[in-house]
């Protein structure tokens, strides 16, 4: 058994749509950064290339490849599939936590877990999202950004 853990941060920003585990969340912000900027999924590969040991999605996709501007991050979580199955690891369970003051997430969670277990082969019974706020301190707190943290466990195929 091997586990990884993945981490990912962006700042909330006007006129950027949302994107979260796939989804399109209705917000009046959005998260800024290279790709679709989707946090939990970013937090998800990280792990899954940490359980492999083949490093960070900075260093599979770079912000400064212009090739990834707007990238859907689920794609690029399809590709993370692909590379460490290359390497010969599947996916057994994935786990994470998205860190939102602001929106409330509930009714999307099904949608993400769905959509990340499409992307890496699992049932979706064995992705598990869920979301919390930071009650109100620091950053996350006064809703300045979205956090994700994630663990997984890969096997050895």
């Amino acid at each position: 058994m091997y586990i990884g853990f993945g981490y990912d941060i962006h700042r909330l920003v006007p006129r950027r749509g949302l994107i979260l585990g796939g989804v399109k969340i209705e917000h009046s912000r959005g998260l800024f950064g290279h790709s679709d900027a989707d946090v939990l999924i970013h937090a998800i590969m990280d792990a899954l290339l940490g359980a492999a040991g083949l490093g960070d999605i900075g260093r599979h996709f770079p912000d400064t490849d212009e090739a990834y501007r707007g990238a859907s991050s689920l794609e690029l979580l399809a590709r993370v599939e692909s590379l460490i199955g290359s390497e010969g690891f599947r996916a057994v369970n994935i786990d994470a936590t998205v860190v939102a003051q602001e929106p409330r997430l509930a009714r999307y969670i099904e949608e993400m877990r769905r959509n990340i277990a499409d992307r890496v082969g699992l049932e979706p019974q064995r992705v598990n999202v869920k979301a919390t706020t930071n009650e109100g301190l620091g950053s996350l707190g006064a809703a300045e950004g979205i956090a994700a943290y994630a663990v997984v466990s890969l096997e050895k195929i």
